[in-house]
């Protein structure tokens, strides 16, 4: 069952626990979410962006939500782009869609988000807003401590918005870090005692356990996951084709893979079951296992 955002996001405000939100693009990590949510007994917050074809994706999820009728989930734009994007989104029954206006001054921000807003609860359909900037890993250096969140504009722009969910930034980043994740868990802190609304992590990826799991004890209730889902489902490839990619540059006899049995369609379910033991691990991880019941 598909439901909003802002109504699954509330129920783990209310009992404590953070929603796993794994990008998702193709037939198989969109099954590999469901897989995962239906032997935990976790809900998931399945993210598609733009750039992941959403159409495409939506059919997929679409195809999985008939098989997974005791599955509680969202179906989420991530990172919303222009007006006609969101349109699309909502068109194509995402119940909750992501609008990235981060970039912008806060009243423009606030202008471009709330049209939206309307727009979208006339629809039933949940909206999260960044405020804040998250930047990516590759200028976390030069840019962790300028996209932090403002406690006293955060409250303000909930007011103002009236948003579902708020993306903060309290010092994660997009991909993957090229220093140390150092959140700011006293900045988290004051926005859980002052935003009623719940409260979203992007970049959760390469932030490490020990921190996530603070983060969510401390108040956020979605965790944003990409690039870690990615790796190990590389891995996973990588252990199923048997490659030692170090000798296959010096014995040209170990071929293009250096497993000759290998082929596409078990090497893509071999990804897929790395992107899934990721993702279960961060289930456990954010206390979200038996929830969803």
């Amino acid at each position: 069952m598909i439901i909003d955002m802002g109504t699954l996001l509330s129920k783990a405000k209310k009992e404590h626990y953070g929603v796993a939100a794994p990008n998702v693009w193709s037939f198989n990590t969109v099954r590999s979410a469901y897989e995962a949510a239906r032997e935990l007994k976790s809900p998931v917050i399945l993210d598609v962006a733009a750039l992941h074809k959403i159409e495409e994706t939506v059919d997929a999820v679409r195809f999985f939500e008939k098989k997974f009728t005791d599955v509680t989930a969202t179906l989420n734009l991530d990172h919303g782009g222009d007006y006609e994007e969101i349109v699309t989104a909502l068109r194509l029954g995402f119940s909750s869609v992501m609008v990235d206006r981060s970039t912008l001054p806060f009243e423009e921000n606030v202008r471009e988000v709330s049209e939206i807003v309307k727009m979208a609860h006339a629809l039933g359909v949940s909206v999260e807003a960044e405020l804040g900037h998250v930047g990516q890993g590759y200028e976390y250096e030069t840019t962790r401590d300028s996209g932090l969140t403002n406690k006293d504009e955060a409250v303000k722009y909930v007011e103002q918005t009236g948003v579902d969910c708020l993306a903060v930034s309290v010092g994660t980043s997009h991909g993957t870090y090229t220093g140390t994740p150092k959140l700011d868990f006293e900045l988290l802190a004051e926005l859980d005692k002052l935003v009623q609304i719940p409260l979203v992590l992007h970049g959760g990826s390469g932030t490490g356990d020990d921190n996530l799991a603070k983060a969510v004890q401390t108040g956020i209730q979605k965790v944003n996951l990409c690039t870690d889902l990615s790796v190990a489902g590389m891995e996973a490839l990588k252990e199923y084709l048997g490659v030692d990619y170090e000798s296959m540059a010096k014995n040209k006899e170990l071929g293009e893979f250096g497993n000759p049995s290998a082929n596409m369609w078990d090497g893509d379910i071999a990804a897929a079951k790395g992107y899934k033991g990721k993702l279960e691990h961060y289930m456990r991880l954010f206390q979200s296992v038996g929830k969803d019941k």
